[in-house]
């Protein structure tokens, strides 16, 4: 598929060239550093070298003030609180974290994950029976809640309170809980409005530690599951989660919890983790819990104390995950065949699809699969409890929340972001909604957003990239939203004549080029699923390449390699 290449605007002038004389850097690291806001020296060290008191006040969040009383008073009158969390990643790191920091300081704790097929998504009328019956008077919910308004009345019929700790966008009337927290809230002037559902969580406790003058020192063992969430929930890691996910990380290397070192140990990770390991060595086995059986399994294992049970539980979760692989290919392979034999569903600007028979636990996925291959906003939905229910994913660029609101009078429920949203409608409205939605992507949608991009923050010649612009580059890690992996174009460049294709139907091509003039030291690079150009690139001909630089560990030799990305004649 072709890409276009958009090159992000360069720093100003002015600013890039006073940071490059504080900071003794050359150009190109003094131009990343301003396209990601970064602008004098105090900014760049704070960038630089994260500290944990860099960390904000948690009672800057509107309502952190309820939460903690009400949480102080049912610990200290010994009331029953019941942790609640969605099934995915995030909720069941969420559910994790509150659960074993409160269990350290109080005994009276319960947790609770929905299931995905018989309750559905957020907090459900049965979690509410369930802790009326056992007693419950407090409910924690994470990563969900922001939208039960009618939920939490009923909970309060019930006797039971919830405080709400959420981080999706609000409608403007909020639930009557005990508090709200969410620092989307229009009325909450919190600084990082970005956090994870489990950040959310996070600075709950922190509040909680500040109110009881518990050391901080208790919450760093926490880290690690926030870094989890961080990286899985695909949240901005810039400013405060940043923070977070630098020590979450260094938490994970050096000390992961039971649970997730036998997480590392059955996804074969050796090395020291980047928030690349997370999202696809990780999350999806935390995720495959909750997409295949229950994600109780994930909280179960990430509160494991003993290394055998931890072992148990951690192998049911990796077999999930291998049956979770072989859906996922099955039902991408038959949506794939469905729009390649229609001429019309080719021909639209959005791919709307549904089938009563494939699972539910994986339409996320494949929807996101869709997108690689047809790149244009993709809904997928299944059958469940009598409805279609489906996962929803947007190309850059496209607003698919605003989509999805649009054909609002069609849905009994839909919630999420720009780029990400889920949604139930009646069985019998799914032809209607497959109208009006490709209506109104026609009419909202550019030429150039069906057409998928790389974004390019510079144009930089082979040569320089010198050992101490690599050394400066990886300390811009961890990488992620608005601080992505930099990604760089040299144009001109040719084969040194050794490049190769590799791979066992050489399909990947690995490459060996100078550019044009032949400065500098010979690169080597990896190019996937490019093999084909090798007799093109052989002959000599000069070639723009598009890439990142990482580091490539072979044989016990270390050197940097171009992970390129696009290649263009």
């Amino acid at each position: 598929m072709e890409k276009r290449w958009v090159i992000n605007e360069p720093g100003e002038e002015e600013t890039v060239g006073a940071l490059m004389e504080s900071l003794g850097v050359d150009r190109v690291i003094a131009n990343l550093l301003v396209q990601r806001g970064i602008t004098n020296f105090e900014m760049a060290k704070a960038f630089f070298r994260p500290s944990l008191e860099d960390l904000h006040d948690p009672f800057l969040m509107k309502d952190m003030t309820h939460a903690v009383d009400r949480l102080v008073t049912a610990m200290e009158k010994q009331e029953r609180v019941m942790v609640y969390g969605d099934y995915d990643v995030d909720g069941t790191t969420s559910v994790a974290l509150v659960y074993t920091y409160l269990k350290s300081h109080f005994d009276f704790i319960d947790y609770y994950i929905p299931d995905r097929y018989s309750e559905g998504y957020g907090i459900s009328k049965t979690g509410i029976d369930y802790a009326a019956e056992n007693n419950i008077s407090l409910i924690i919910a994470l990563d969900c809640g922001i939208k039960a308004i009618e939920k939490i009345a009923y909970a309060s019929e019930k006797g039971v309170d919830f405080i709400i700790c959420d981080h999706h966008t609000p409608d403007e009337t909020l639930p009557d809980a005990v508090a709200v927290l969410d620092p989307k809230r229009s009325d909450c002037d919190y600084p990082c409005d970005v956090l994870s559902g489990c950040g959310v969580g996070f600075k709950l406790m922190q509040g909680l530690a500040q109110k009881k003058n518990w050391d901080f020192e208790t919450l760093i063992p926490l880290l690690d599951l926030l870094a989890v969430s961080i990286a899985s929930d695909i949240v901005p890691i810039t400013g405060e989660n940043r923070v977070l996910t630098y020590f979450g990380l260094k938490q994970l290397n050096e000390s992961p919890r039971l649970g997730l070192k036998t997480i590392l140990n059955l996804a074969g990770v050796t090395k020291d983790l980047s928030v690349n390991d997370i999202v696809f060595k990780i999350g999806p086995r935390i995720n495959a819990a909750g997409r295949i059986q229950s994600g109780n399994h994930a909280v179960q294992l990430l509160i494991a104390e003993r290394e055998e049970a931890a072992t148990l539980i951690g192998d049911t979760i990796n077999g999930l995950n291998e049956d979770r692989k072989e859906l996922d290919h099955t039902i991408t392979d038959d949506a794939l065949d469905r729009v390649a034999k229609s001429k019309a569903l080719l021909e639209k600007k959005s791919t709307v699809l549904f089938d009563r028979n494939w699972h539910k636990g994986v339409i996320g996925i494949v929807a996101s699969r869709m997108i690689e291959t047809y790149y244009k906003p993709t809904v997928i939905l299944t059958e469940s409890n009598g409805f279609a229910t489906g996962s929803a994913r947007s190309v850059d660029g496209f607003d698919l929340y605003n989509a999805i609101s649009a054909c609002s009078d069609l849905l009994e429920n839909f919630g999420g972001h720009k780029y990400a949203a889920g949604l139930t409608m009646k069985i019998e409205n799914v032809s209607a909604f497959q109208q009006r939605f490709e209506e109104y992507v026609c009419e909202n949608i550019t030429d150039d957003m069906l057409v998928p991009q790389i974004k390019v923050d510079a144009s930089i010649k082979l040569s320089d990239i010198t050992p101490k612009f690599f050394r400066i580059l990886k300390q811009f890690e961890p990488f992620g939203p608005k601080n992505m992996t930099p990604v760089f174009i040299s144009e001109k460049v040719v084969d040194y004549g050794y490049s190769r294709p590799v791979g066992r139907n050489k399909e990947h091509l690995k490459l060996s080029v100078v550019d044009d003039i032949r400065e500098g030291d010979v690169k080597g690079g990896i190019a996937f699923s490019m093999g084909n150009l090798y007799s093109k690139i052989s002959s000599g001909s000069p070639f723009d390449v598009c890439y990142s630089v990482q580091e490539n560990e072979y044989m016990g030799k270390v050197e940097t390699q171009l992970m390129v990305r696009d290649i263009k004649f």
